[in-house]
């Protein structure tokens, strides 16, 4: 006799515009057999959960739930930085799921923050969070990721957010270097284009024009490397990225009143370790002119918990299919 589909695991995935990672949970809440799988290497989204399904040897799957780098209005996803695109209803129907829930990647994180332990996330400089009061949450992967969440008498409203995009202001010389020079590729330049993954190559070929340098073209891994090995000019696009995140996380804790804190997350940050420049990230996120002393009582964090985004999508589909389950 086959369980009932309420005790069958749920599959969960978090895809970005590079790696979909896939895993279990059980109503219980654990996270299990997790898999990392490039996108590039699976025609969409439903070939790599088929591979998923198949390389774990599970069947029977009911319920499940992607949280994906991208806006989710309507049954139609078209991915803005990966070139898959589907229909949900249609992927459901295909895979043979009762539930296919699909979420922004930031939404999903952000349902996660309540529940980190005070080991999965750092803080980075002061501030003590007010209980109760808005959290926002960015991350740079190979787009930038913007959320938060507010609270509604018992329960945290996750916001759909595509704060990403939101246009670029230089603070500095350096930064009016980095504008300049995006400037003339791009007709808008947003926060995600200066302050994502690639980014890094770009302000690192901006910083070297502004000196008059003849650098050879680096990749985001590259320029992480040389700057933990103390290359100058890697030293100085990652301290660039680091500022233009913390100008971009003070403006989220202003605009969001985020007296419960602001958190930092994404792949990048995690790959750049100790090349990141927490001072002065933390610097710029206190630089706003009369509102210093506010945000110098707001705090700020660096998540270091496995998979965050796993958390926050198995809540989400938790809320959408147990209380008719």
């Amino acid at each position: 006799m086959n369980p009932p589909a309420q005790a069958t695991p749920r599959l969960l995935a978090d895809i970005g515009g590079t790696h979909a990672r896939f895993a279990l949970t059980s109503r219980t809440g654990s996270i299990e057999s997790v898999r990392v799988y490039q996108c590039a290497d699976h025609s969409g989204v439903e070939d790599a959960i088929r591979s998923y399904v198949r390389d774990i040897g599970i069947t029977g799957i009911h319920h499940a739930a992607i949280a994906i780098a991208n806006p989710v209005d309507g049954d139609q996803i078209r991915m803005t930085n990966h070139p898959w695109a589907f229909s949900i209803e249609a992927t459901r129907r295909s895979l043979g799921f009762d539930t296919l829930l699909v979420v922004n990647d930031f939404t999903a994180l952000a349902m996660a923050m309540p529940a980190l332990t005070a080991s999965q996330s750092v803080p980075i400089g002061g501030g003590t969070p007010r209980k109760g009061a808005p959290i926002a949450l960015l991350g740079p992967g190979t787009g930038l990721g913007v959320s938060g969440l507010v609270r509604s008498h018992d329960r945290w409203i996750p916001l759909a957010s595509e704060g990403g995009h939101m246009t670029f202001s230089p603070i500095d010389a350096r930064d009016d270097a980095v504008l300049a020079y995006a400037r003339r590729q791009w007709a808008h330049v947003s926060f995600e284009r200066v302050a994502a993954g690639p980014a890094l190559s770009l302000i690192h070929d901006a910083l070297a024009e502004a000196r008059g340098a003849a650098l050879p073209r680096r990749s985001p891994s590259e320029i992480t490397t040389l700057a933990r090995n103390g290359d100058e000019a890697a030293i100085d696009t990652l301290a660039c990225f680091s500022g233009i995140l913390g100008t971009l996380a003070g403006n989220l804790a202003l605009t969001l009143g985020a007296r419960g804190g602001v958190f930092l997350g994404g792949g990048v940050i995690q790959k750049c370790g100790s090349a990141f420049d927490e001072r002065l990230f933390r610097d710029r996120f206190e630089q706003k002119g009369r509102f210093e002393p506010l945000l110098a009582t707001i705090p700020t964090y660096r998540i270091t918990a496995d998979n965050p985004a796993f958390i926050g999508v198995a809540n989400l589909l938790a809320e959408h299919i147990d209380p008719v389950c």
